[in-house]
């Protein structure tokens, strides 16, 4: 209750005040904190988007006139290639075999309850080379090189490297992204590769040996239904998907600030970025594909 004073003002006891202001300060910094999130974060997400276009489209360019003119840096591109398929063909094949029993399991017993157990090969082969191996190689990009590629990057950021090398003029794009983007693009597609033979052959021992499949019938069924299309969209996904970890987890490492703590916060949010833009491009990658080159029957 308030006391009234000798001005005739309301004065209120302490313990009056301390019951109200905490609740009080606290739903006003909540609101406050939502109210600047909501303004800055459309704001934030348009100059991340616009950047790692802007950064995409430079790397692009320099790659292709460095190749061109006999200027690319082929050294350190052998280099972060044989980094990134150290660090990503073993967790790669791995993950490979549980995906490709899988998809045997979930399409065996499927075809089963249909009496189309001989379509198994086809329909879990399929799945392997246009959905799982794509998706699984980037996946494994984004967190193993993606993440290590952001540090090294967010590292020479905190450590002014950055901004020595454009004092100096050396172009921090063609020096440091490009090799990045070709080695990033080159590995990708070879561990779709892997993950395509790994995914297979493990689809295909499991059919055959723990859920009594024929043989003939896996092989026969998916060379039935599998086309030249479906290799090749596989391939453009590896590209474009390798392109994308590269340029993400670039635009993360050269935009850190903050110091060490800076670093992690980047690679943070390389991996997250990288994941969500993967999921969003293979869905438009499918739908084009399904709307451009349309099945008529099987």
């Amino acid at each position: 209750m308030g006391i009234l004073g000798e001005g005739g003002g309301d004065r209120r006891s302490p313990v009056d005040v301390a019951e109200v202001r905490p609740e009080t300060s606290a739903v006003a910094e909540i609101d406050r904190w939502m109210r600047s999130y909501i303004r800055r974060h459309p704001v934030a997400a348009l100059e991340t988007v616009g950047g790692q276009c802007v950064l995409g489209i430079r790397a692009i360019q320099y790659l292709i006139t460095d190749i061109a003119a006999l200027r690319f840096p082929f050294a350190e591109f052998v280099r972060q290639a044989a980094f990134m398929a150290s660090a990503s063909a073993l967790p790669t094949m791995f993950v490979a075999i549980p995906i490709g029993v899988t998809l045997s399991i979930q399409f065996g017993l499927l075809a089963g309850q249909v009496g189309a157990t001989s379509l198994a090969g086809a329909a879990s082969g399929l799945a392997v080379i246009k959905q799982g191996a794509p998706m699984v190689a980037a996946l494994l990009m984004a967190s193993a090189a993606g993440s290590a590629v952001c540090a090294d990057l967010g590292s020479r950021k905190i450590r002014d490297e950055i901004d020595a090398l454009e004092v100096m003029g050396v172009s921090v794009v063609r020096r440091l992204v490009v090799p990045r983007l070709a080695a990033a693009i080159v590995v990708g597609v070879a561990l779709t590769g892997l993950v395509c033979f790994v995914g297979f052959l493990s689809g295909y021992l499991f059919n055959t040996f723990v859920m009594n499949g024929t043989p003939g019938s896996f092989v026969t069924t998916f060379a039935s239904f599998a086309t030249v299309g479906d290799f090749v969209l596989t391939i453009i996904k590896a590209i474009v998907f390798g392109a994308i970890v590269a340029i993400v987890a670039c635009h993360k490492g050269l935009d850190t600030r903050g110091g060490p703590a800076g670093v992690a916060n980047s690679v943070n949010a390389t991996v997250v970025a990288s994941i969500l833009l993967l999921m969003i491009v293979n869905v438009a990658f499918t739908q084009l594909y399904v709307l451009l080159f349309p099945r008529t029957g099987f």
